[in-house]
């Protein structure tokens, strides 16, 4: 589903429920935030975690006209998943900039190596940044977006309890995990197929 201006909350309204909902989004963030190692995570998008992205946007930049809410919207409805695929933000968090500069330049293309997999299934490849590309031959940006897209058969085995495994091929990074119950049940609510 996609986010309308009818599904925001005005600024003055925003204003109101914005500590309440802030801590809804929040714990609902916990859920679908997921590392790949000490370095890397992935946020896995939804309508609520774009509604607040939205929302905050709109508040920050003080912005009420109808044409400007729309640009919003147009902009950050292209990352809430359609059914059979997941949206994620994938983040590559260095705390000291010197440090992240050099990891970003040893690893160019390194989103297009973030996978997931369903049971035994082969692993499914992001595709990453639609709308521009972040990466150099010289080296990769720290924020990217990407789209896991599952097809019918990994959301039936999903849906069947099937194991979950994340995971980045990286020489610098290399990672796997298997994805928590509780993380797993929250991605499942973005799956209709």
């Amino acid at each position: 589903m996609k986010l309308t201006r009818e599904s925001l909350w005005s600024l003055e309204a925003y204003s109101e429920h914005r500590n309440a909902y802030r801590q809804t989004v929040m714990t609902h963030k916990k859920l679908r935030r997921i590392a790949l190692g000490e370095h890397v995570t992935l946020l896995f998008e939804d309508e609520i975690t774009i509604k607040y992205q939205i929302q905050e946007m709109l508040r920050a930049e003080k912005i009420f006209e109808s044409a400007q809410i729309q640009e919003e919207l147009d902009t950050y409805n292209p990352l809430i998943p359609d059914g059979e695929n997941w949206k994620a933000t994938l983040l590559i968090e260095y705390p000291d900039v010197a440090e992240r500069e050099v990891a970003l330049a040893l690893m160019p293309g390194v989103e297009h190596k973030v996978w997931v997999q369903v049971g035994e299934n082969d692993r499914v490849y992001a595709i990453a940044n639609e709308d521009l590309e972040r990466s150099t031959d010289e080296k990769t940006a720290a924020v990217h977006f990407l789209r896991f897209e599952l097809e019918h058969e990994n959301c039936r085995l999903l849906k069947a309890n099937a194991v979950l495994n994340m995971g980045i091929e990286s020489t610098h990074l290399p990672y796997q995990i298997c994805v928590e119950d509780s993380c797993k049940a929250s991605l499942l609510a973005d799956l209709t197929g």
